[in-house]
C-alpha cells in the first residue's frame, strides 16, 4: 500500500545525512521505482534534488534547516506544546503508546520526532495514521515552513501530508492558528530544548524566530 511505503520513505529521507546516507537514499530511490502516485512522485523529485550532493553540504543544510528555525522544526509536540510541562506529558503518552503496539524506539532520540513517528506508521499503519492525524496542524505548519524556505523537504513532508485523511479548513485552520501564536513559551521544569546533533558553521545561519 502506497501510504505505508511513503510513510517509510519518509522516515528515512528526514533523518539526519551521515555517512550511510547514500546508501539509503539509493535504497529509497530503487524501492520508489515501481511504485505508482503523486505522493510517490513528490518523494522521487526530493531524491533527484539532492541526488550528487556532498554527504557534509547536505548535513549543515540539514542543520540550517531544521535545528535554526522554530518554524521548521521536527519534533512535532514543540508546535503544540512548546517547552512547557505539558510536552513531557504528551511524549510519555507517546513512548506508552509504541511500547502498547510492541515497539521500542532508540532510546537517544525523542519519541516525537517525525522520523521516529513515520516509522512507527509504517510498521503499524492504522494506529500510526490516527497518531499522524492528531498531529496534522503541526505537520502542515511545518509543510508551510519548509515551502516558504524553499526546502527540498517539502516535498517529503507535503508526500506525507497525503496519504492522510483531510486536510479539511478545520486542520488548515488549526495549522494557522498556531502559525500566527507560536507554541507556548513556559519553559519551568525543563531542559532546553534539545540539539541532538553538533552545528558546522553555515554560511547563511538565520535567526530562529524566522
Amino acid at each position: 500500500m502506497n501510504r505505508a511505503v511513503v510513510h517509510q520513505a519518509a522516515s528515512l529521507l528526514l533523518g539526519y545525512p551521515d555517512r550511510d546516507w547514500p546508501g539509503r537514499l539509493h535504497a529509497v530511490r530503487s524501492a520508489l521505482e515501481p511504485v505508482p502516485g503523486a505522493d510517490i512522485r513528490l518523494l522521487r523529485r526530493f531524491c533527484a534534488r539532492v541526488d550528487g550532493t556532498a554527504q557534509l553540504e547536505l548535513g549543515a543544510r540539514y542543520v540550517a534547516t531544521f535545528d535554526r528555525s522554530r518554524r521548521r522544526c521536527l519534533y512535532l509536540t514543540y508546535y503544540t506544546d512548546g517547552d512547557t510541562r505539558r510536552r513531557g506529558t504528551t511524549m510519555a503518552g507517546l513512548k506508552a503508546l509504541y511500547r502498547g503496539h510492541g515497539w521500542r524506539p532508540p532510546a537517544d532520540e525523542l519519541p516525537d520526532f517525525l522520523p521516529l513517528m513515520l516509522e512507527f506508521a509504517a510498521r503499524t499503519p492504522d494506529a500510526g495514521e490516527r497518531l499522524l492525524v492528531e498531529h496534522r496542524p503541526a505537520l502542515e505548519l511545518l509543510r508551510f515552513g519548509l515551502t516558504a524556505y524553499d526546502s527540498p523537504y517539502a516535498d517529503v513532508v507535503e508526500a506525507v501530508c497525503r496519504t492522510l485523511p483531510g486536510p479539511g479548513p478545520a486542520t488548515r485552520e488549526a495549522a494557522l492558528r498556531l502559525a500566527r501564536t507560536g507554541p507556548p513559551a513556559e519553559s519551568v521544569g525543563l531542559l532546553p530544548f534539545p540539539r541532538l546533533r553538533p552545528v558546522p558553521d553555515a554560511p547563511h545561519a538565520e535567526e530562529t524566530s524566522r
